[in-house]
């Protein structure tokens, strides 16, 4: 067994929360002229895109009250939720002032369920970009090592149970101890791991396959290793997020996101969930666990002409690098879609047939809805009538999972008995927040807010004892007036001129 040499901080995971923590204590350390140390450890490959950030648009939803309550019929930690909220803009703004140019997307056509004034902020290039411009600002610190090709397997304390490093597996097999007062667990959740899955989840998890590759990396190593020295949890365990993607894509994440506007059928071209029950957001996550759960995980999307003029050139239907199949008639693309031409001639026209006469409107929940059809569609009703018609067969892909462990505001893990253990942060998806449904566009954003927190915090403390970690929120930066909303404070000048 090799020892290295001791570390004031040691991060596992190089992603959203990772890559934050270890730049911001880096930061605050040169400013308060400290001469902290950090260790970066990551499982993954130098060059590699190891974990789910570097693959994801990175959605960011900015908007002035976050809302968690809906989704999680009230088991949201409130306190957390209203802590990101506060957070969201002053994180957009750091990326901003790092060198992260952001997409301002002003929506059109989308119902969108949380309150932005139909617009929300994506970085040029995605979630690499953001990896990637922090981890050139982190390489220019000489008091950081980074490991890569490193398992994290076991935290160490010492005998009163406060943390004194991590025991790790560099690529010879061998064991080896970093040494540090505190480590930020921050390695995703157990979507790669077969066995946490089928544990925690059930059966069938093993029929999922990743959304990007990167996603075999997130093991559950952060979990496993918290729950051994009495971390407490949160989130549903057996809850994940998953998305339908288009079975004939050449590339990962290839998501088809605008159920709402057609009919999903099954491989007997039966309906069997209502497309327009809610926002598409909350709509496409729930299709997809159907299709897992019981439709042999292949289903097909059908619509018509007046809906792809309505969303050419749009990220609904072009997250995909295959153009859609299409027919003249219902039939011929039927066909084309390797399903039986009656049938879902048969399908389309009944759903014709039941809709009602009221206006269709994208821009709400419209009311335009079917009668006498199991399952009825509530809203977004459009008669599929217009040629040429368009199909997507589609699949679903396991993205993230909900259960971890649970933090305070600062980050902290907190035991079985809501106790922070001394010198044990944690961030990110490993972090359990998530119950019933996802709350659109807030994962990134959470992992990059509390992983900045994380940093910051152990930074401002260093060198105190263990345990007398500030119970005071960091302040922020920049203040946001109360009158503005989180989107319009973090975006970039040039972009907030253009709104």
């Amino acid at each position: 067994m090799a020892s290295f040499k001791g570390y004031d901080l040691v991060v596992v995971g190089s992603g959203f929360a990772g890559s934050m923590a270890t730049l911001n204590f880096l930061e605050e350390c040169k400013k308060q002229h400290k001469s902290g140390r950090v260790a970066l450890v990551e499982v993954g490959k130098d060059g590699e895109r190891c974990g789910a950030s570097r693959w994801t648009m990175a959605y960011l939803r900015l908007d002035k009250n976050l809302d968690f309550g809906q989704v999680s019929n009230g088991l949201a930690d409130e306190e957390y939720c209203h802590k990101l909220q506060k957070e969201a803009g002053v994180t957009a703004h750091y990326l901003q002032d790092h060198g992260v140019k952001f997409v301002h997307h002003d929506e059109t056509n989308v119902l969108l369920e949380f309150k932005t004034g139909q617009h929300f902020v994506f970085p040029e290039g995605g979630g690499k970009a953001i990896i990637s411009k922090l981890f050139e600002q982190i390489r220019e610190f000489d008091n950081c090592d980074i490991y890569w090709e490193t398992e994290a397997i076991r935290l160490m304390t010492d005998d009163a149970g406060a943390i004194r490093g991590l025991k790790v597996r560099k690529n010879d097999g061998l064991l080896h101890d970093l040494l540090a007062p505190n480590v930020v667990l921050a390695c995703g959740g157990f979507e790669g791991n077969q066995e946490m899955l089928a544990r925690y989840i059930g059966r069938n998890t093993h029929a999922l396959p990743l959304i990007a590759p990167g996603l075999k990396y997130d093991r559950g190593a952060g979990l496993r290793m918290a729950l051994e020295v009495g971390a407490g949890t949160a989130g549903s365990f057996d809850g994940m997020h998953c998305e339908l993607v288009d079975t004939r894509a050449g590339k990962p994440d290839a998501v088809i996101w605008g159920h709402n506007y057609g009919i999903v059928v099954n491989k007997g071209c039966q309906r069997f969930y209502d497309e327009g029950k809610r926002h598409l957001f909350a709509t496409f996550e729930m299709i997809a666990l159907e299709c897992w759960k019981d439709q042999n995980q292949s289903c097909f999307f059908v619509t018509d002409d007046v809906i792809m003029q309505k969303f050419k050139g749009s990220w609904v239907y072009d997250t995909t690098d295959k153009p859609p199949e299409k027919g003249d008639t219902i039939e011929e693309l039927a066909e084309k879609m390797n399903l039986d031409p009656k049938e879902l001639k048969k399908t389309v026209d009944d759903y014709n047939a039941a809709i009602n006469d009221r206006e269709f409107d994208l821009m709400k929940l419209d009311g335009k809805a079917t009668t006498g059809l199991s399952p009825n569609k509530t809203n977004w009703a459009n008669p599929i009538v217009k040629a040429p018609f368009y199909g997507y067969p589609m699949t679903s892909h396991l993205t993230f999972t909900y259960g971890g462990v649970k933090t305070d505001i600062n980050a902290r893990v907190l035991s079985t008995n809501d106790v922070p253990i001394p010198g044990l942060w944690a961030a990110g998806e490993m972090t359990g927040l998530f119950y019933n449904e996802y709350p659109p566009a807030t994962s990134c954003l959470r992992s990059m807010a509390f992983g900045r927190l994380a940093g910051l915090e152990i930074a401002k403390n260093l060198g105190k004892p263990q345990g007398t970690a500030s119970e005071k929120a960091i302040p922020s930066e920049r203040r946001i007036d109360d009158n503005m909303s989180m989107d319009q404070a973090a975006l970039p000048a040039e972009v907030k001129a253009a709104a």
